[in-house]
């Protein structure tokens, strides 16, 4: 799976109630959270964003409360992805059980900058910065993980799994 599209970037510690504010939480419907995301880190991030964009951040992303709403209101917006040097653990999971792909990468977050275009090969873990013209690695996404994204999420990948059998 190749991605490709524009960087937003941001820094470290970026909690779950920046990524989607707990004031919006009366709803779980994915195209009303997206009309808020990220706006506590960046007010006018739903206005700007465009789908096909991705997420380049520092460490410890999407810390912060358990919450589901966090992973699938950047996907929802469009994001198709997002670069760190970490995740907090159950970000990491919940982003896998709804289908965003994430990958961890030291060398791509710190080398990126906002407004650059890169390119991930998820399957092999490499990123490609096509404005600065480098590559980076990050941590390939394992096989099972990359056939939850395929297809979905975790929910639409256990339908599959009960109708197949």
């Amino acid at each position: 799976m190749i991605l490709k599209g524009k960087v937003w970037k941001f820094g470290d510690n970026i909690d779950t109630d920046a990524i989607i504010p707990a004031r919006y939480l009366n709803t779980s419907d994915p195209d009303e959270l997206a009309k808020h995301v990220m706006e506590d880190a960046d007010k006018d991030f739903p206005d700007k964003v465009k789908k096909g964009d991705l997420i380049v951040a520092e460490s410890n992303f999407g810390c912060g409360s358990s919450r589901e709403h966090a992973p699938i209101a950047i996907k929802a917006a469009g994001i198709q992805a997002v670069v760190a040097k970490s995740f907090a653990r159950i970000f990491y999971r919940n982003s896998f059980n709804i289908g965003l792909p994430i990958f961890e990468s030291d060398e791509a977050s710190e080398k990126i900058a906002e407004g650059d275009e890169i390119e991930v090969d998820a399957d092999n873990g490499t990123i490609k910065n096509l404005t600065k013209n480098e590559e980076y690695t990050a941590k390939p996404i394992p096989p099972f993980m990359q056939e939850l994204i395929a297809a979905g999420g975790l929910i639409e990948w256990t339908k599959k799994r009960i109708k197949a059998s």
